[in-house]
């Protein structure tokens, strides 16, 4: 059996060591196991972070660590609040169980549009874990490997409007890309008002006078996390893939057009949500949230932010869903969303794009056949929307900076109805996960959820979705997007 190496054993352990108990706690650790294969392949449930050791549970080649903590719980006076670092921990942290949910509205299922979502991820009550304000929680698979190896990183978004999603879906599952030699990152991050909630109370009692963007700041303080501790995982914190789908793909471009985060994107994949010059992703002005802050706080009926944080989960959550019925009404749709602040975002997405200032890195982006901003003639037609034009704008503006961006359109209708090749469909086949599905799945399923997994892990490891392996060599090669050769990957 293979176990997953601390490098250096103790040494490396050690100089991240912050408290003493945590050196006391790294002594009792008993449960590093070497194979008998040379003693070179390790696979460890037990990883010492820097704020104590976490224990995961042990699986077939692999090692799942559920609910592991990256800030304090933003309950209380942090409701509204930039998440703050946790503290260290005596003993070892059971990471063994999936954690809450942010909170949010979960997709009905007798909902004329989003019970199809109902049907197709949140059928399994497995799956659906708790939901409260204390969810800042991310989860990590971690393959076998040799030791001194250093593995690619995937960090996983989860979409669902900027409202909803967690990092436990149904279809979320690491398996597939640790049998590829890649760790999976999911995490939780804070959506709905609790995530995107401005208004100029907020503004007067921080520093920096703003507000809003508290999800956006979730996922940034969740990738630093992975890039400070994934190495005693056994992974490359220089090899880092953020990537996402719908607002998850809407927040990987907010990462990759933010400072914030640096130089720890390596590589980004943009699954169903790229802004160029559509509004696909709109971000507004903080004044603009701000407007729609003071009008949720009119349906609260509260005068004062100790009124507001005093209010209950539930009662929030009413006063939000007036909000939407409102915003909706007005054809204004969502609203509560990341917003230019001069911090987070010095700029829209859009002028960031234009200037070609956002990382400079390879890309993958695609969408699926009936996706965001496709027409029912163009859906019929089997023909791509305006997703499609932005990811092409977007591969323009890289083969100028000349760094490849690959694109694909994911067009295989999934059996079992006639849903097409829905919005969200391909997750199925990008995390490998077809087995959990209530669909008929044919091999031909399988074989194409094979290909998609080796594609991405492929561009995880390298910035290349094309390999080695034999069914890639089956494959016509995925070339880069350019103007003379504007190709693009077909997924049928």
């Amino acid at each position: 059996m293979k176990k997953f190496v601390l490098c250096g054993a103790f040494r490396i352990l050690q100089e991240n060591i912050l408290h003493k108990n945590i050196e006391d706690e790294m002594k009792k650790i008993s449960t590093y196991h070497i194979s008998e294969k040379e003693g070179k392949n390790i696979m460890n449930k037990s990883v010492v972070t820097n704020k104590g050791t976490v224990e995961g549970i042990e699986k077939g080649g692999y090692v799942v660590f559920k609910g592991i903590p990256y800030a304090k719980a933003p309950v209380g006076e942090l409701r509204w609040k930039a998440p703050q670092e946790l503290d260290a921990w005596e003993g070892t942290y059971k990471a063994d169980t999936f954690q809450n949910m942010c909170m949010q509205e979960l997709p009905k299922a007798e909902h004329p549009f989003m019970g199809r979502f109902h049907k197709e991820f949140y059928n399994n009550p497995e799956f659906v874990p708790g939901m409260g304000e204390d969810c800042l929680y991310l989860n990590i698979w971690v393959p076998e490997h040799e030791e001194g190896e250093r593995l690619p990183v995937a960090f996983w978004i989860h979409g669902g409007g900027f409202g909803g999603g967690y990092s436990s879906e149904l279809e979320f599952d690491g398996e597939a890309f640790c049998k590829k030699g890649v760790i999976l990152v999911t995490i939780n991050y804070r959506v709905n008002i609790f995530g995107f909630f401005a208004h100029p109370w907020l503004d007067a009692e921080n520093e920096r006078h703003i507000s809003g963007n508290y999800g956006i700041l979730d996922q940034i303080a969740a990738l630093k996390w992975v890039a400070n501790n994934i190495e005693n995982f056994g992974g490359d914190s220089k090899n880092i893939t953020v990537f996402g789908q719908s607002a998850g793909s809407m927040s990987t471009q907010v990462l990759c057009s933010s400072k914030l985060t640096g130089d720890i994107p390596a590589k980004a994949i943009m699954q169903s949500g790229i802004s160029c010059d559509a509004d696909v992703l709109y971000t507004p002005t903080l004044k603009e949230e701000e407007e729609i802050g003071e009008r949720f706080v009119e349906l609260t009926g509260k005068t004062s932010l100790e009124e507001l944080r005093a209010m209950s989960t539930e009662e929030l959550s009413e006063a939000k869903a007036k909000l939407d019925d409102e915003m909706w009404k007005t054809g204004r749709g969502l609203v509560v969303v990341p917003n230019v602040d001069g911090y987070v975002l010095e700029k829209t997405v859009k002028d960031v794009w234009k200037e070609g200032t956002m990382k400079d890195i390879p890309y993958i982006c695609g969408v699926v056949t009936d996706d965001l901003g496709a027409t029912p003639d163009e859906v019929k037609e089997g023909k791509t929307g305006i997703l499609m034009e932005e990811c092409k704008r977007w591969a323009a503006t890289r083969e100028e900076k000349g760094t490849p961006a690959y694109l694909y359109h994911f067009a295989h209708e999934l059996p079992g109805d006639d849903w097409g090749a829905f919005h969200s469909s391909e997750l199925w086949y990008t995390f490998g996960t077809l087995g959990r599905c209530w669909r008929p799945m044919e091999q031909h399923d399988y074989d194409l959820s094979e290909e998609m997994v080796t594609c991405w892990t492929n561009f995880m490891k390298t910035g290349d979705p094309n390999g080695e392996t034999q069914i890639q060599e089956e494959k016509e090669k995925w070339e880069s997007y350019t103007k003379e050769n504007p190709y693009v990957k077909i997924f049928k």
